[in-house]
């Protein structure tokens, strides 16, 4: 069995390998974005859940390394064009793609982007290509249709903890049931095993949003790679909020509504004063009882998981390390 290190070893060496050869493609307008966002040191978490899950029926990953290098470059292309739609400046500590170049170039960069990792995913040799590709082009208009959802609660003000829960399903969580269950395909494993995996990422991603969420107000900005209050000045509908509208009292209500409305204001104020009312609703506390709820369930989906304990552990230390992250 490979440890989660070994793993996401092999995933910088096949990112560097990729990088090389965007380094002699042209037109280089095109291709160096893409080369810049890939290079950005990110957790490699979706192509290292591909190879973890591979390996826990094969010990040959590298017949899984296509749909891994598939799956992290579609990560990137939507986090390009994310940071467009949020008009985010930092991505992991380093200026967005749409900021370096032009709005322009990372749409361009990002469309070329989801057809690079359809070029990887068709090297994958199996005979589950097609139940692979089925599950990642579902995925993909899953991820499509959460963000849409995102934009909506935009103009949207009353959004209830289901219809949040949805969203970041869709827009988070289904790519690391996909990443999970892209390895289990790819190892020919039975359907059970390949469910329960599925539902071990959804309940990981529904978490790990959940913690993001909490960190975009609440983090370090040197650990977290963004600028904290980021979601507050943009009046983002994240879990804080949308619990905060729902538990918050009449005159509470006018106060907070008034900061989210207002188009004059100083952004630390309005970071300020918009934690405060979270912190006097207990909004960190019942996120993070959320959170440990859906990693307690993820380690539940493990358990319906029918491979050896042993095999499990490498799965359950990633749960434990994102339980405690803080970037």
């Amino acid at each position: 069995m490979y440890t989660l290190t070994e793993i996401q070893e092999i995933i910088n060496s096949e990112v560097e390998k990729e990088s090389e050869r965007l380094k002699k493609s042209k037109p280089e307008n095109l291709y160096f974005p893409v080369n810049y966002i890939l290079g950005l040191k990110g957790k490699k978490l979706r192509p290292a859940l591909v190879l973890l899950s591979y390996n826990l029926f094969s010990e040959k990953i590298e017949s899984a390394l296509p749909a891994a290098m598939a799956i992290e470059i579609f990560h990137n292309f939507t986090l390009l064009h994310d940071d467009i739609m949020d008009k985010a400046e930092l991505r992991r500590n380093k200026s967005t793609v749409h900021n370096k170049f032009s709005e322009n170039a990372a749409i361009l960069s990002g469309d070329v982007m989801s057809f690079i990792s359809f070029q990887y995913l068709l090297k994958s040799e199996t005979p589950q290509l097609k139940s692979l590709i089925q599950l990642f082009t579902k995925t993909a208009i899953e991820v499509c249709e959460g963000q849409q959802y995102d934009m909506d609660f935009e103009n949207q003000q009353d959004v209830s903890e289901k219809e949040y829960l949805k969203m970041i399903r869709l827009k988070t969580a289904v790519l690391l049931a996909c990443s999970l269950k892209s390895g289990a395909l790819l190892a020919g494993a039975e359907n059970n095993a390949a469910i329960a995996l599925y539902n071990f990422g959804i309940n990981l991603g529904l978490a790990f949003q959940l913690q993001d969420d909490l960190l975009d107000s609440f983090g370090n900005e040197n650990t977290f790679g963004k600028k904290i209050g980021g979601d507050i000045l943009s009046n983002k509908k994240t879990f804080l909020l949308v619990k905060a509208l729902e538990l918050v009292r009449a005159d509470q209500k006018k106060k907070l509504l008034h900061e989210i409305n207002k188009t004059d204001f100083i952004p630390e104020n309005k970071i300020d004063t918009i934690k405060s009312i979270f912190n006097d609703l207990g909004i960190q506390e019942i996120a993070k009882e959320k959170i440990d709820a859906y990693f307690l369930q993820a380690n539940n989906c493990l358990n319906d998981l029918p491979v050896a304990e042993n095999k499990k552990i490498q799965l359950r230390k990633l749960a434990q390390t994102m339980s405690n992250r803080d970037y």
